[in-house]
């Protein structure tokens, strides 16, 4: 990861950058650069992963035309190589260089044609344009606001605005802004036409474009790593990626000392894959001190969010302090997707796309944002192979009387892809999905929720809950987070919009605990 930062108001000094910039030193630990425009200032720290040498480092200038970029360009080389037939030269191998000139070329139409994960400012001084863009997920973060005196600031993390602007607001994915209008070049969520491919078809569709997505996942210049739960989703980018590499990866799982799920399920995959593989333990009392530094790295009070983010948080420090690993690939967005288990309850087709839909444009406020802020907080970037846009894409097309559960399995279309390729065990490919929190151990949630008893009385709860009328606490646990969260972001609670939850409206899913522990088809999964 890296963090990019541009501040347009003209007296804007460095000292106040470098303030800014100071609470994301993780996000690019390599090197930091602050550059004079004409109307304010722009920054860069990097991470460096892509063009090691000091020609890629940012931010980039060409023709008065200067940009920060945080992204992985996918199928950058041939782009370049069309430019440099045109006549452009480059003076690095970052993937982001391209980005000027093709701007040049084509303007802000460029970003609906990006195979991407990127966030991004650009400035023309000779026109006096000011341009933003975000991937079409959100995978890669950026916030703006404005200050005091109405100039526009962005920046990577709500915490580099933090004092600095009126209100932080995430910048929109899919859209790119230019001199104060906001477009969106592209919804994820928008059919253009639904795929009756039959069974098969499908399945090999998403095996192929799924393998697609994590072999252009694994070009990198700096050394790999991979998160491994021990869970379907997790365990095929394993997998596939063993496969494709043909040579032992370094895998990660954790888990609590006394009952964690899914460390065994977890060596059985490395196990099967040959893997170098390193467990990670921790305590009850490594969770209950990992709290406060967690929730401050996310920016967020979401229950779900925080609890599944501090096993990933602590074994993303551990693989930080211990290895010399800058890429981790994760299993993120194959829920919102395939379907969670709360999904068996959709009351038809419509509903579970209509559903999906929903969490794919809510993606950058939950898991996306866990992958982000866990993985960046320990110097590392996060790829995620289930958001490539061309996978992503078909499997929203395809029909939703398919990806619904009358196959007696959730997640069957993922799961009967990958069946002939005898990449993973047969029990871990059919194996039921444990909520991630529960998985790193069942304790885990209840050593946090028994730690928040133990901070305020039912009367003190009561009082305090009701100061927030925006998404207020709905537990003793969530108003914890909730003064947590305002210690560090304070007055910027509605960068949530509200708690992650199962739709309420359907059976069986009214429920007040974002864990699917708390569901009545919850049975197998956290064995």
């Amino acid at each position: 990861m890296c963090t990019i930062f541009a501040y347009f108001k003209k007296g804007v000094t460095a000292d106040q950058v470098q303030k800014a910039l100071a609470p994301t030193i993780t996000r690019g630990p390599d090197d930091t650069r602050i550059i004079d425009l004409t109307n304010g200032k722009m920054a860069f720290q990097r991470l460096s992963i892509m063009g090691l040498t000091p020609e890629g480092m940012q931010p980039f200038e060409r023709n008065g035309i200067h940009l920060v970029c945080n992204g992985e360009i996918y199928g950058f080389r041939p782009i370049k190589e069309r430019l440099e037939k045109q006549g452009y030269s480059f003076q690095s191998d970052s993937d982001c260089e391209i980005l000027i000139p093709w701007y040049e070329q084509e303007g802000c139409a460029i970003f609906a044609k990006m195979d991407a994960e990127f966030a991004m400012v650009m400035y023309d001084e000779k026109n006096d344009t000011i341009i933003a863009a975000r991937d079409p997920i959100g995978i890669r973060p950026l916030f703006y606001g404005y200050d005091k005196d109405g100039a526009i600031v962005f920046a990577s993390e709500a915490k580099n605005l933090s004092g600095l602007v009126q209100r932080i607001l995430p910048f929109p994915p899919g859209y790119y802004y230019k001199n104060g209008e906001f477009t969106c070049y592209r919804d994820m969520t928008k059919v253009k036409a639904v795929s009756h491919d039959d069974l098969e078809t499908t399945c090999r569709k998403i095996h192929d474009k799924l393998t697609a997505g994590v072999e252009k996942r694994l070009d990198s210049d700096a050394p790999l790593g991979f998160l491994l739960s021990g869970g379907l989703d997790s365990s095929l980018v394993c997998a596939i990626s063993q496969k494709l590499l043909n040579k032992p990866i370094r895998t990660f799982a954790i888990g609590m000392d006394i009952d964690a799920i899914d460390l065994k399920y977890a060596r059985q995959v490395a196990d099967y894959i040959h893997s170098d593989h390193t467990e990670v333990i921790i305590t009850k009392d490594d969770v209950i001190q990992a709290l406060e530094p967690v929730i401050y790295a996310l920016g967020t009070f979401d229950i779900t969010t925080i609890r599944a983010s501090i096993g990933m948080y602590l074994v993303c420090k551990y693989i930080h302090e211990h290895t010399d690993i800058r890429v981790l690939l994760t299993g993120e967005i194959s829920d919102e997707l395939f379907g969670y288990k709360y999904t068996d309850f959709a009351p038809s087709p419509e509903e579970f796309q209509t559903e999906s839909e929903k969490r794919i444009r809510e993606l950058y406020m939950y898991d996306v944002l866990r992958a982000d802020r866990c993985i960046a907080s320990h110097s590392m970037e996060a790829r995620v192979p289930f958001g490539d846009l061309d996978f992503v894409q078909y499997v929203m097309s395809i029909d939703p009387a398919m990806k619904m559960n009358t196959y007696g399995k959730g997640k069957y279309l993922l799961r009967h892809a990958f069946e002939a390729d005898k990449i993973l065990p047969e029990s871990i490919l059919m194996r039921e999905k444990a909520a991630f929190s529960d998985a790193v151990g069942h304790s885990l949630k209840d050593d946090l929720c028994d730690y928040a008893e133990t901070c305020y009385s039912d009367e003190e709860f009561e009082t305090k809950r009701k100061q927030y009328t925006h998404v207020p606490p709905i537990s003793k646990e969530s108003l914890l987070y909730r003064e947590i969260f305002e210690k560090y972001y304070p007055g910027q609670g509605d960068m949530i919009v509200d708690f992650w939850m199962p739709n309420k409206t359907w059976p069986g899913c009214n429920v007040n605990d974002p864990s699917a522990r708390v569901l009545s088809n919850y049975g197998d999964s956290g064995k």
